[in-house]
């Protein structure tokens, strides 16, 4: 995922705390320039050499810190999370104390760590930060400052990885407002809340207006930044993901294929978001039946986001979801088993054990053994998903059909036929009562890397 968090806040150098040193200042230049055209080891040079010279002036002085916040942040663009959090903590530490905590650049520092954190997976980290920041900033600096908008737009991406959608719209519409009226309509950042605002139109089902608004991006992004930039990619993705669930699948597996050209090209063949590229594309194949070609590319992405993120984290187990299910298809049920409790372990840490996704698991656990004739641990994995989905969605919530449905078919099974009924009858009355089409987020869309709750995902 891109954040909308970039070095120096978009505030020129000479607004930098203690700004002086022509050998720094170039560096911090010449590495920003090489950022912002996607030009990341370059980028990492330049900063490098700036934090070194940034190191002469002390190690309470405001220059050392822009350097260490711009450092961390090309390494997280990078996919280098570990070497980043200690440079945007070191660098949080140093303005906090020097500059006061009420100081926009500490809420520079507030919002880049938590787009780290969310990155991580660490959405409860994450969302105090966000809040932070913004109430400095709109004190600091008004509240139609272009970094409100930033730190909006990421605490709307938060809110949209917890499904929290209506917090999730508000933020995103209040972000591109400011950045049309700040920055004007044709600028990067507008594109960035467009696609944003995109995403979450598309995983609440409003498809029509998602492809708008994609497109409309796509075209801003273009030709502020050229075709062959990464954020360029990342909508192209979401427009294949348009196609794909539209059944156009040679059209979608051609968008795929750029976006991966793209993105290995500008970002390396180790980014984050290449690992959602070939887990995109293996989704595809997985979806045709072309499981020989899914197999290596979710094993790829799998070891990417491995060693880019905590292994413990949510994208990690949608991987080995999909991967498992991969294997279940082929009939390799020990392969598939591994997988599976591999996830559930990992989103019951993550997420909860209360949570929808540690249902899902269980389900596909239960889907698994039912598969196997194993009906008795079919039946308990599908109880206890169940009661989790009540729990979440009340007990009259279409979401449960499903459950309900597959439960009473186990109870048949086991020659219980009053009590499949009963839940038969319960399910029925929840069709009754509701629309026959069961809500569901988008297939397999990846709108959000740090999804801990929706498809491994891209946002601009």
């Amino acid at each position: 995922m891109a954040y909308a968090s970039t070095p120096g806040a978009g505030y020129p150098l000479d607004s930098e705390p203690g700004a002086g040193g022509a050998l720094w200042q170039n560096s911090l230049q010449e590495g920003r320039r090489a950022q912002h055209q996607a030009r990341y080891a370059e980028a990492e040079k330049h900063y490098r050499a700036a934090l070194r010279q940034a190191e002469s002036f002390g190690p309470m002085d405001p220059r050392l810190a822009t350097s260490l916040n711009d450092l961390g942040e090309v390494y997280r663009t990078q996919g280098k999370l570990t070497e980043s959090e200690t440079l945007l903590r070191a660098a949080l530490g140093i303005r906090r104390q020097v500059l006061g905590p009420e100081h926009h650049f500490v809420a520079e520092s507030l919002n880049n760590l938590a787009a780290l954190c969310t990155a991580q997976g660490h959405y409860t980290e994450a969302e105090p930060l966000y809040r932070q920041a913004l109430a400095i900033e709109e004190k600091a600096l008004g509240s139609a400052h272009p970094s409100v908008a930033a730190t909006l737009n990421n605490l709307g991406l938060l809110c949209k990885a917890l499904r929290r959608y209506w917090e999730a719209e508000v933020a995103f519409r209040r972000a591109l407002q400011i950045w049309q009226q700040a920055l004007g309509p044709g600028d990067p950042y507008v594109a960035t809340a467009l696609n944003n605002l995109g995403t979450l139109y598309y995983v609440r089902g409003r498809v029509t207006e998602a492809e708008q608004l994609f497109h409309q991006a796509l075209a801003t992004k273009e030709n502020a930044l050229g075709p062959q930039h990464w954020e360029v990619a990342t909508i192209l993705n979401n427009i294949a993901e348009l196609y794909r669930d539209q059944g156009e699948l040679d059209e979608a597996e051609r968008r795929y294929r750029q976006v991966l050209a793209i993105d290995e090209k500008a970002l390396g063949d180790q980014h984050p978001d290449v690992g959602t590229d070939l887990y995109q594309l293996a989704l595809l194949y997985d979806a045709r039946g072309r499981y020989r070609q899914a197999e290596p590319l979710y094993q790829r992405a799998l070891a990417i986001r491995e060693k880019t993120s905590p292994v413990e984290h949510s994208d990690v187990a949608t991987i080995l979801r999909n991967l498992g299910e991969l294997y279940s298809n082929q009939g390799s049920y020990s392969e598939a088993e591994l997988l599976y409790r591999r996830a559930l372990a990992i989103d019951e840490k993550v997420l909860g054990a209360d949570h929808p996704a540690v249902a899902a698991d269980m389900n596909d656990l239960a889907l698994l053994y039912d598969a196997q004739g194993n009906c008795a641990q079919a039946e308990a994995l599908l109880s206890r998903a169940l009661g989790i989905c009540e729990k979440a969605y009340g007990s009259e919530h279409p979401g449960v059909v499903p459950n309900l449905e597959f439960l009473a078919t186990l109870l048949r099974r086991t020659r219980r036929p009053a009590e499949a009924q009963k839940v038969e009858a319960r399910a029925r009355a929840i069709r009754a009562k509701h629309s026959p089409k069961l809500p569901t987020d988008a297939g397999g869309a990846k709108f959000l890397w740090s999804s801990a709750v929706e498809p491994i995902s891209k946002c601009a």
